[in-house]
């Protein structure tokens, strides 16, 4: 049932992946004034595809952004996010959503005008805008000194990340936020980081500089959502402490004020290894090394179990940040 509120707080998410649209769907019902801010660094599966041949900021995450934010009927619903079958020749593995989203963008010229038309069509609640208004490319330096581009690459070689940045098209520019997205993050009351991968869903956003410097001077309380699962090549024996001290050294500097902690144990057996090969075991907790990042500390059990997958239970998850609000 959705919460009416005479003052909406104002949610900015930002991220990527699968653990965005979760907490977006449980905000989305309880009454707040949300914007989500979406990675375009994704250069694999169909997204890639389209953002190779076409030229577009990658689809795929703004595509799963806007079914949660939406209202539409189940039947809409399961054919906007409907992937055509791998037998189908040239349509192969896309998914209708990104083809309509591709189509509109280049009739715009402009993938942040066609998310903004296809919001108003899908009667989203919220705001969607993608970080940066073209696709840019996500770069990595392991700690090794060697480097790694594009997203799909980052974790072939299992190596550790010291660091990753974004670059544009031409790599001589540097990379600009959308329109409207610092102006969301100067006014938002909680800005949620994550659930999502740290450093290909996530820090890609940060490392834009003007939306690294206005989270740094934020006003509203920054939240980082932990991931429940370390994630092959990308977080491989990290503790929750190792993500935010990832994300302060990013940022030079603490801005993390608040992080949600996952205790619940996961059941052996989960996730599914034949669905989700790439999470690897649970994340350690380390509190000492949390609040030496000055970080205040939410434990509980988040934990959801479903179709084989372990995931952020999005109730809860959102009933922990309208209390940090009220």
């Amino acid at each position: 049932m959705k919460t009416y509120r005479l003052k909406k707080p104002k949610i900015v998410v930002i991220g990527g992946g699968t653990g965005l649209p979760v907490i977006l769907k449980g905000l989305r019902n309880q009454g707040a004034d949300i914007t989500a801010i979406v990675t375009v660094a994704d250069d694999g599966g169909s997204s890639g595809e389209l953002r190779k041949a076409m030229r577009i900021a990658p689809p795929g995450d703004l595509r799963n952004v806007l079914v949660a934010l939406s209202e539409m009927p189940q039947l809409y619903e399961k054919l906007f996010q409907y992937r055509f079958q791998e037998g189908d020749d040239y349509f192969a593995n896309h998914s209708l959503g990104n083809l309509i989203i591709a189509a509109l963008a280049e009739m715009k010229d402009s993938m942040y005008d066609a998310i903004q038309i296809l919001g108003k069509i899908l009667h989203i609640d919220g705001h969607v805008y993608p970080a940066s208004e073209e696709p840019l490319t996500l770069h990595a330096v392991f700690k090794d000194g060697t480097q790694a581009t594009g997203e799909s690459s980052l974790v072939k070689d299992r190596k550790t990340i010291d660091h990753v940045f974004v670059t544009t098209a031409d790599s001589k520019t540097t990379a600009q936020p959308a329109r409207k997205v610092v102006k969301a993050i100067e006014e938002a009351d909680l800005i949620c980081l994550g659930p999502g991968s740290l450093f290909t869903s996530i820090l890609p956003n940060l490392v834009i500089p003007e939306i690294g410097a206005a989270l740094l001077k934020a006003r509203g309380e920054v939240v980082y959502i932990c991931n429940i699962m370390t994630q092959k090549g990308e977080t491989e024996h990290f503790s929750d402490a190792d993500h935010i001290r990832v994300l302060h050294h990013h940022l030079q500097q603490p801005f993390v004020n608040t992080v949600l902690v996952n205790t619940q144990p996961v059941p052996v057996g989960f996730p599914d290894p034949e669905i989700y090969d790439e999470y690897l075991v649970q994340v350690t907790h380390d509190f000492q090394g949390l609040r030496a990042e000055n970080c205040r500390v939410i434990s509980a059990d988040f934990l959801e179990l479903k179709n084989g997958g372990v995931f952020h239970d999005g109730d809860k998850v959102v009933e922990e940040l309208f209390r940090l609000i009220y």
